[in-house]
């Protein structure tokens, strides 16, 4: 009798020790998840239509480029874009960020270059 009350207990034991478990996990994911997702992102980086007029400039001297000079960042700008950062070892993303503008020598805003 001692024995099946022992075993009894330890089985209600463990069952509620693994529930208590399951219920921690979950909390802690739902947590981090919600940490995550709260997070703000910083500014966001843009080219002013100056830049964009510039860089189409630059793009059609090296043969990228055969539109105008509109200062859009359009399909065929951004096409151009990544034939340029493919060509200068640059990650290919297909819009003026600062690494892409510091190499085509066009010069950045003050709010550009605390970014």
């Amino acid at each position: 009798m001692k024995k099946l009350l022992t075993l009894t207990l330890s089985l209600s034991l463990l069952f509620v020790y693994s529930i208590a478990a399951s219920a921690q996990d979950s909390s802690t994911s739902k947590i981090a998840a919600k940490s995550t997702s709260s997070r703000k992102r910083g500014p966001v980086f843009r080219a002013n239509k100056e830049q964009v007029n510039q860089a189409q400039v630059i793009l059609k001297a090296r043969g990228l480029y055969s539109g105008g000079t509109t200062g859009k960042l359009d399909e065929a700008t951004r096409a151009g874009l990544k034939e340029y950062q493919k060509a200068e070892g640059l990650k290919v993303t297909g819009t003026l960020n600062k690494s892409t503008l510091e190499r085509m020598s066009i010069e950045l805003t003050d709010k550009q270059k605390a970014m």
